[in-house]
């Protein structure tokens, strides 16, 4: 952003990154983690030539050793040749290490493409991992994992995109718990897979901190009504998951969320996907953290009802069934977020933002807990 106003230089904000700076053209898809030594990792997709969704694109890196006031040098932690690698899903686990899932999919490649299934399985979305045992400063070999998480037929596929989160209670304490979504192949012979109504939701489980991979729930009914896309979640106290989801469809809203139960950790939901009315925006990813103590479960995403504009972190007391603004950041340009439990005292928010479009840089702001109670 050019110029800060008053109300906005309260709160400390930095901007890790900016469109067309050390050497890509656009940041998209934020993601931030803190890492055990209590460094901050945000991550994005560098995209080289264009703001495009597709084309050769690398997932960089950030990491802030002040609590997200400033931010070392950019590492490009994820590359696919001339390809791209995108949807970072980062999740910092009890041992320290931190995993990051993603996808990688032929520059050529675009959405609508995949969509209608005139991609190779080979140039389509694939799903990949690796790690870093130093706090993001060194990452390992990607490691591909498709034929564990991508069932045969479906076609678009995105993990989170933002943070994932390891258990830290219930039966299934230690599960690593990946929010993703993919396409599945048209039923009507008028349609060609492009369709919002082939969207679904699913989750990716491991048990044994990313070794191996298995799908958790899945989601797809193309009943146009509710298709769950973007997805993120968010462990509560009694250590049920809570999801919510982009949703572009008919049902009221443009977001749907579900619950599952601790017996269950994501294996599957109490309910499908329903409407959440009581998060009005536009359709967009959203972000969902849960402050611990006290119980209280945070939503970062765009106000308006339409538009990409007035990022808005809302909060609920009440396990996510109903919701209320907490902290509006601006009435500008914004898009997609992620946000991070920085200390006890503090929030971070990463979010895309801009005075005259919301993807001109990837800003983070630093919140006080209080000021979200």
């Amino acid at each position: 952003m050019a110029h800060e106003t008053p109300f906005e230089a309260s709160f400390e904000t930095s901007v890790p990154f900016r469109a067309g700076t050390e050497g890509y053209a656009s940041f998209r898809i934020p993601a931030v983690v803190r890492g055990s030594g209590g460094t901050l990792l945000a991550f994005a997709e560098g995209r080289v030539s264009s703001a495009a969704d597709h084309g050769d694109i690398d997932i960089v890196l950030k990491r802030s050793t002040d609590g997200g006031r400033t931010w070392g040098p950019l590492q490009a932690v994820a590359r696919n040749g001339t390809g791209t690698a995108g949807n970072p899903a980062p999740v910092v686990l009890a041992t320290g290490r931190v995993l990051l899932p993603h996808v990688r999919n032929a520059a050529s490649a675009t959405e609508a493409a995949i969509r209608r299934g005139e991609v190779s399985a080979a140039d389509g979305r694939r799903v990949w991992i690796q790690h870093s045992d130093d706090d993001g400063q060194v990452w390992s070999t990607a490691r591909e994992i498709t034929a564990q998480v991508k069932r045969t037929g479906w076609r678009w596929y995105a993990t989170t995109p933002g943070h994932a989160l390891q258990l830290r209670a219930g039966p299934h304490a230690g599960r690593v718990v990946v929010p993703a979504n993919h396409s599945i192949p048209p039923v009507d012979p008028a349609d060609d897979g492009s369709e919002g109504r082939y969207d679904g939701g699913h989750v990716l489980l491991s048990d044994d901190d990313g070794a191996n991979w298995r799908i958790g729930y899945t989601d797809s009914n193309p009943n146009g009504y509710i298709n769950t896309n973007e997805t993120t979640a968010a462990e509560l106290p009694d250590a049920s998951l809570y999801f919510n989801a982009r949703n572009d469809a008919t049902a009221p809203g443009h977001r749907a969320d579900a619950y599952s139960a601790p017996e269950d950790a994501g294996e599957r939901l109490v309910k499908p996907f329903r409407p959440q009315a009581g998060l009005t925006g536009p359709v967009v990813q959203g972000s969902v953290l849960h402050l611990g103590t006290p119980d209280v479960l945070l939503f970062s995403g765009p106000a308006d009802p339409a538009a990409r504009a007035l990022m808005t972190v809302r909060h609920s007391h009440d396990r996510g069934l109903t919701w209320r603004v907490a902290h509006t950041v601006s009435g500008l340009p914004a898009a997609y977020s992620d946000l991070v439990r920085i200390d006890d005292a503090t929030v971070g928010l990463l979010y895309e933002t801009g005075d005259f479009s919301a993807y001109s840089t990837i800003t983070f702001r630093r919140i006080p807990v209080e000021e979200l109670l």
